[in-house]
């Protein structure tokens, strides 16, 4: 379907957009292709409805992007890069439950996600996405140039381990990734400042020392969680969320107990974090 057909409209001003007039199942030409990616980098968060994605055609939709990212959960059995997203009335914990970007604890951070449910709640089951670089433009001028100066560890042993067991890539490797990256870094599409600090995979600002390294993170934990930030986006069976993990944070809610959530994610390789 040429990118001329393409609908686009804005979630909110801030983050997100619908998209209708494509069907991802189908591979897609090099005009829409870009037009997506035009409509990515603008409003960092694309939703779609009615889309029937088997693993295979999600596969193919994500290298649309770049080569495929390996979850520390590891792969889908056949599917590589494919990941499963469950949850239901045995889930006594589930992905997702606090403000993050996907697996920052790498030294390359994948640089976006793909996720297809097929399976939805008859209520409940959001995912809430939110806007880092409207995050970082909206601290003061004094708090942006101290946080430009920062960085932080990204670590994964706190979260895989209780998570996902002894079946994660990194058990295996014998080893949990942990890296440095930058408080503020620099999108490397468009050179735009994002906060890049989460609730999931950050421990502690490496230059401060710990109780101010606290104090800080929890303060731009309750900046990041204003609704001016955000958009929340209502799933149902076939719908489609891509969003730039460079740029954005999300949360999935879990308050569909005791039903059943369920799809597939893929993610793509990105690069390290810059300071911006």
């Amino acid at each position: 379907m040429p990118a001329t057909e393409l609908e686009i409209s804005p979630v909110t001003p801030t983050i997100g957009a619908m998209v209708h007039g494509v069907d991802l199942g189908k591979p897609l030409d090099e005009e829409t292709q870009q037009a997506l990616h035009n409509a990515w980098m603008e409003h960092l968060v694309l939703f779609f409805r009615d889309q029937t994605l088997d693993p295979a055609s999600l596969q193919t939709l994500g290298r649309g992007f770049g080569p495929l990212h390996v979850h520390p959960q590891g792969d889908m059995a056949d599917f590589e890069g494919i990941l499963k997203i469950y949850a239901d009335r045995n889930s006594k914990t589930y992905a997702g439950r606090k403000w993050h970007s996907d697996v920052t604890c790498d030294l390359e951070p994948p640089l976006a996600s793909i996720l297809h449910m097929h399976e939805v709640p008859s209520a409940g089951g959001d995912t809430l996405f939110a806007n880092m670089f409207a995050a970082y433009d909206a601290l003061s001028q004094p708090m942006r140039a101290f946080l430009d100066g920062l960085s932080a560890m990204h670590a994964s042993e706190h979260n895989f381990a209780g998570y996902y067991g002894t079946t994660t890539r990194e058990t295996r490797d014998g080893e949990y990734p942990a890296t440095i990256h930058p408080v503020i870094a620099a999108h490397p599409v468009t050179g735009r400042k994002a906060l890049y600090v989460n609730e999931i995979f950050t421990t502690h600002i490496v230059d401060l020392e710990p109780s101010e390294s606290r104090s800080l993170l929890d303060f731009l934990y309750q900046h990041i969680n204003q609704p001016r930030f955000q958009c929340r986006f209502q799933w149902e069976s076939g719908s489609v969320a891509m969003w730039d993990n460079r740029s954005t944070q999300h949360l999935a809610m879990f308050d569909y107990w005791p039903e059943t959530r369920a799809g597939h994610r893929v993610t793509i390789k990105g690069e390290r974090p810059k300071a911006g």
